[in-house]
């Protein structure tokens, strides 16, 4: 993880701290293609409607943004030193925790495997924060949530524009509100850096797919929820 500051401070993200859900490649056991061409392949004939990888993709995305950035919401309500970083936290872990049980109630009903741990990269995102103090976390935590929720609006509005499935377009429905909810308060927070966000949500760093995925979980393993 490369993480680079200017003078003043201010955060900028570089290296595993770029795309948080766009553009993951997850493993074909949990039934996701890496293969770009193969986004459109329909994978099951579901009661709700086809299933494509792109959407399998998608619900995978959702699963895993939520096991990173809910302990931010965690952290944000301890470590944080104003209340805007604090209503950012409580923002954080509501949204998720009902995101996430939509995303497990929707994977069940159409045989989609989740992770039950975020891909490397987005645990690179919790040990810069879990490190960070003070007023370093406040303005962490907002530029790196601001940069990764700004870059997912695109993959979810693809998603509801071409998906055939309900249950996928029900869950994008969600996933927007709460993507939107979620940059309103970090913007509110004041510490965003608007031309460092916006240059990192349109050059993404390159990183290899093995950063980018979530492990699958174990034989047998629990599978992980989070609280409201």
């Amino acid at each position: 993880m490369r993480i680079t500051r200017k003078a003043t401070g201010t955060l900028l993200v570089g290296g595993a701290l770029g795309l948080t859900l766009a553009a993951l490649a997850y493993p074909a056991l949990l039934g996701v293609g890496t293969a770009a061409a193969a986004q459109d392949r329909i994978v099951a004939e579901t009661s709700a409607g086809p299933l494509t990888e792109a959407d399998r993709d998608f619900v995978v995305k959702v699963r895993a943004a939520g096991l990173w950035e809910y302990p931010v919401g965690q952290m944000a309500l301890r470590k944080g030193t104003t209340d805007a970083v604090h209503t950012a936290g409580r923002h954080l872990i509501a949204g998720h925790a009902a995101l996430d049980a939509d995303c497990r109630r929707i994977a069940a009903r159409l045989n989609i495997t989740l992770p039950n741990r975020p891909s490397p990269q987005q645990r690179g995102f919790v040990a810069t924060l879990t490190s960070d103090t003070g007023r370093q976390f406040d303005s962490d935590m907002a530029n790196i949530l601001r940069v990764t929720h700004g870059q997912i609006f695109g993959t979810i509005a693809k998603i509801r524009a071409t998906t055939e499935n309900t249950l996928v377009r029900q869950l994008a429905d969600q996933a927007n509100n709460t993507v939107l909810d979620h940059i309103t308060v970090m913007e509110k927070t004041g510490l965003v850096d608007f031309d460092q966000v916006l240059f990192q949500e349109t050059t993404p760093p390159k990183l290899p797919s093995e950063d980018l995925t979530p492990p699958p979980p174990a034989a047998g393993e629990p599978q992980v929820t989070l609280a409201p």
